[in-house]
């Protein structure tokens, strides 16, 4: 393909995906490739080597792209397992380490914080991180915990501090760090050429930044499911401080780092807000509020917030509308997307939600179908983008993929 012809379709598939995250009708609905390790099943290659192995997901992925054709693409490429390796961390298990070398990576549900550590990380959350957090996931930072407290130190009290330099503990943390930095860069090397590589073929990103809920990052990473449960009963008041300096740390640099990727599209994975964690009640209090800020602060800097609801939030659909329209997507795992239309579908741009059980073990005219009422009913009049429900399952069948990437130029308009 030559450079003008890349440039076209890369302006096309590009206007596409802007149009019906604007809610304008278009051509046809878009459909976006968004993997995990889908691309190692179908390169006939382990999820640990596509794991520990960033060239092998390189390729994978790009004979995944060439396969589906899609109109924008995901530039996530799991090979973290040398940075994790080098790391000693300890907060997740990953193929090959924890769990099969054909097991996705799993996050493991722990209290890294405990409930009288709220001050501290509220008083100084980098020295927090630093000194308590992170010596307690990654072995790498264990040395850290002997840090001294630079901003408490006065001249000559800060020269003395620097002996704190010489332990060979905390040397040996930042060599395992320094190590694990250069694993990264390689990584990132790695898959800054291949995007490249991709936006010169016509092919667009779907994701140029990532963020959280305030209350996604305060149970998934420092209290626990159990602790952050509680918390909301036994002590309200701090875990709105909580959620709020957690809201200014998440945001800082998200703007720019998307802008610096090309992509003003911020994807956000929801957890715990969703029916079945907590009450209507919990979710306007402790959840959305925080959360809306996030959203709007991201649509005042021109950057569209893509949430993702990872299950059913069907009963927050009446109360999630309240952000500008035409400026974000709402990406559904569960739930009706049909009566998201509905209800959301002058707000926002709704992506989504073709079964995992579907991919995994329905043939290709049971999906052929699904992908047609969903693009003929939550399509219509633009603002929607074909996806699977949370992606494209590990195990899906190819066969299946084909059928729904196929299907949004099958029922073109």
């Amino acid at each position: 393909m030559n450079t003008a012809d890349g440039k076209a379709l890369y302006d096309e598939r590009l206007n596409r995906m802007a149009d019906n995250i604007a809610l304008r009708e278009t051509d046809r609905v878009p459909y976006t490739f968004w993997p995990t390790f889908w691309p190692a099943t179908l390169a006939g290659i382990s999820y640990k080597e596509a794991w520990y192995d960033v060239d092998k997901m390189v390729d994978a992925t790009r004979e995944a792209m060439h396969l589906l054709d899609p109109d924008s693409f995901s530039p996530l490429i799991f090979s973290f397992g040398p940075v994790m390796e080098a790391l000693g961390y300890k907060a997740m298990y990953w193929p090959g380490k924890g769990v099969g070398d054909n097991v996705t990576f799993q996050y493991l549900d722990d209290e890294y914080v405990s409930a009288d550590e709220y001050d501290d990380y509220l008083f100084d959350p980098t020295g927090f991180y630093l000194k308590s957090y992170l010596p307690k996931i990654a072995t790498a930072f264990e040395g850290f915990a002997n840090m001294p407290r630079l901003p408490s130190l006065s001249e000559w009290r800060f020269f003395a501090s620097l002996s704190a330099f010489a332990d060979p503990k905390l040397q040996e943390s930042m060599k395992q760090l320094m190590e694990s930095g250069e694993k990264m860069a390689e990584i990132l090397s790695a898959g800054g050429k291949f995007i490249g590589e991709m936006a010169d073929e016509g092919y667009p990103l779907s994701v140029g930044g990532f963020c959280k809920a305030p209350f996604d990052h305060i149970l998934d990473f420092l209290r626990g499911s159990k602790g952050g449960m509680l918390d909301m009963f036994r002590r309200p008041d701090t875990v709105h401080e909580a959620l709020a300096k957690a809201r200014r740390l998440l945001i800082d640099n998200v703007v720019n780092e998307a802008k610096d990727n090309g992509c003003n599209i911020v994807f956000m994975p929801l957890h715990w807000g969703l029916d079945g964690f907590m009450s209507h009640e919990q979710f306007m209090t402790f959840y959305w509020p925080e959360l809306r800020s996030i959203v709007h602060e991201l649509i005042e800097n021109d950057c569209v917030p893509c949430l993702l609801w990872e299950g059913d939030c069907t009963s927050r659909m009446e109360y999630i509308g309240d952000i500008p329209p035409g400026k974000a997507i709402y990406w559904f795992e569960q739930g009706d997307l049909f009566k998201a239309k509905e209800i959301l579908g002058d707000v926002v741009c709704l992506r989504g939600n073709v079964p995992p059980s579907l991919l995994n073990t329905g043939t290709p005219d049971d999906v052929d179908e699904y992908c047609e009422n969903l693009i003929k009913t939550v399509g219509k009049g633009g603002g929607f983008i074909l996806d699977g429900a949370i992606g494209i399952p590990d195990e899906a069948r190819v066969e299946n993929v084909v059928a729904m990437a196929k299907s949004v130029k099958k029922y073109a308009s």
